[in-house]
């Protein structure tokens, strides 16, 4: 008995460490391949950036849990904002999440966006924006937007990429500003373990946004 159960006991050692290994090897093959196929289409800043007439922002909180400014948020409004500024841009999406009347990312971004001298008529809201699959997807099938530069940090650029790619758009990101070492390594871990699954998502279950609903306008001058 005590051998049997020892035996048992090996075995689900050794079928917990292959499991473990296949699992580590699998997220960072994914991880390579995300990455290494979209690093072409990262640009650092605005002034070394081709045109492009439609802006995708993607959606953060403006604020952190504490009540502070959120830097991911005021970073990224201002990379859209210079892009406006050098004429990089002639029109801008905002797509986040509206979870509530208390959490909408769109608003605070439109709002944003204003303070710092972007007319409100060229900015397009996006309420609909829950992750970043339902935010590129939606840019092509609800706005009818098929070329765009997308603004997010660069950890985020990869995966953004990768789906824009997949849904064969032709995009580019113009990567924001990130802030200090530890804030950016707490996001970096989960972004290793988003791109995975976001491959899933696209080539195993073959997931679509939560909305869609009817074409819409870009909000025009």
């Amino acid at each position: 008995m005590f051998r049997k159960g020892f035996h048992y006991w090996r075995w689900f050692k050794r079928v917990t460490i292959y499991a473990a290994v296949f699992l580590i090897l699998f997220i960072a093959i994914c991880n390579i391949w995300l990455v290494l196929s979209t690093q072409k289409q990262v640009y650092g800043t605005a002034e070394v950036a081709p045109h492009r007439s439609v802006a995708l922002v993607l959606g953060t909180s403006r604020k952190l849990s504490d009540g502070r400014a959120n830097p991911y948020f005021e970073n990224r409004m201002q990379t859209t904002y210079d892009l406006y500024k050098t004429g990089k841009v002639d029109y801008i999406i905002v797509s986040g999440d509206n979870r509530s009347r208390y959490y909408n990312e769109p608003l605070e971004m439109r709002k944003a966006l204003i303070a710092k001298g972007v007319p409100s008529g060229i900015i397009t809201l996006d309420y609909a924006g829950l992750r970043t699959l339902d935010s590129i997807v939606r840019c092509k099938e609800i706005f009818g937007q098929e070329s765009i530069v997308i603004i997010t940090q660069s950890f985020h650029s990869y995966r953004s990429l990768f789906i824009s790619n997949y849904y064969e758009m032709d995009a580019i990101v113009v990567v924001a500003d990130e802030p200090g070492v530890w804030q950016s390594l707490q996001v970096l871990t989960r972004e290793v373990l988003a791109r995975p699954l976001a491959i899933l998502d696209l080539y195993l279950f073959n997931t679509s946004p939560r909305f869609l609903g009817e074409k819409e306008e870009l909000n025009r001058l």
